[in-house]
């Protein structure tokens, strides 16, 4: 499979679906990898006309990792305590440029864009400073940086900032755990979800590139400002049963972009099981066919 290149990073990605078609990238959230839209997902969104592009981003999967980077998450917490802006090996803006690294080594010119969480971050930033790559954009369970907007329950956080897991049983356990706490309630389903833990913790496991990745959300700057500038046409969407970033942030983004099309996905959590992917292949293919019509 290939490598794009955006500097001396690597980023691994795959496609689906005729490249004559319009392109589709999908960007993932924080510690996941590519193989998070699954490939019968994928597979959907090509059956419907797009060149489908998934990939790691950087300290994730297959891509570079900066394993030279000690990651102190606790200090990085402290300084946006204290207004200050924390030391991160790259930030938010450097992960959009992977993105559009691809999108070169690919040979496309402009994509529409979906991310999830971290990912709708890395899509709001390309919106911001690469516009002239995209041809619509879909920002989904996540926020604008803002602190009184998209904050997890307390459960939840405790989840995402305690000590990460050290071996393939605790990380299985760990997924799981997370998702009974913050996921879609009714669509839980163990045997499904301790597969998929189990595979992606055998293609790469590394968690300080996860805790790399949440220093560089931290160290990024709130997007308020910026996203009135936007252009693009967006679709922000949200699950109204999301614990880990609540649907504020959902409904910050798109009332900051101008236009943007918001849409709640009813019994939704901070997940994307497989009962939603119809819908969610239908929205974003009416949001993409609109914004740029065959």
């Amino acid at each position: 499979m290939p490598h794009a290149h955006n500097g001396d990073v690597e980023i691994y990605y795959e496609t689906f679906g005729d490249s004559a078609d319009d392109a589709l990238v999908l960007i993932n959230g924080l510690g996941s990898q590519c193989i998070n839209y699954r490939v019968e997902w994928c597979e959907k969104f090509a059956s419907e006309g797009f060149f489908v592009i998934r990939f790691d981003n950087r300290d994730v999967g297959l891509s570079t990792k900066f394993s030279h980077v000690v990651p102190d998450v606790r200090a990085a917490v402290r300084a946006v305590a204290a207004g200050e802006r924390p030391s991160a090996a790259y930030t938010v803006s450097d992960m959009a440029a992977d993105a559009t690294a691809v999108l070169d080594h690919a040979g496309i010119d402009r994509a529409h864009v979906m991310g999830l969480s971290m990912g709708g971050m890395i899509v709001q930033v390309l919106a911001i400073e690469h516009p002239h790559r995209l041809l619509s954009i879909t920002s989904v369970m996540s926020s604008t940086g803002e602190p009184d907007v998209g904050q997890s329950t307390d459960e939840a956080r405790r989840l995402l900032f305690g000590p990460p897991p050290t071996d393939r049983e605790s990380y299985i356990a760990r997924h799981i755990e997370g998702i009974r706490t913050y996921g879609s309630p009714a669509c839980f389903d163990e045997a499904r979800l301790r597969a998929f833990a189990g595979e992606a913790f055998d293609r790469c496991f590394d968690p300080a590139g996860q805790a790399r990745q949440m220093t560089a959300i931290m160290a990024s700057p709130r997007r308020t400002e910026a996203l009135r500038s936007v252009r693009i046409p967006a679709l922000v969407m949200h699950g109204d049963a999301d614990r880990l970033v609540d649907i504020s942030g959902g409904r910050r983004t798109a009332e900051l972009i101008p236009g943007a099309r918001f849409e709640v996905l009813e019994g939704l959590g901070h997940d994307y099981p497989p009962a939603y992917w119809d819908r969610w292949v239908k929205l974003v293919t009416e949001h993409a066919r609109a914004a740029h019509p065959a």
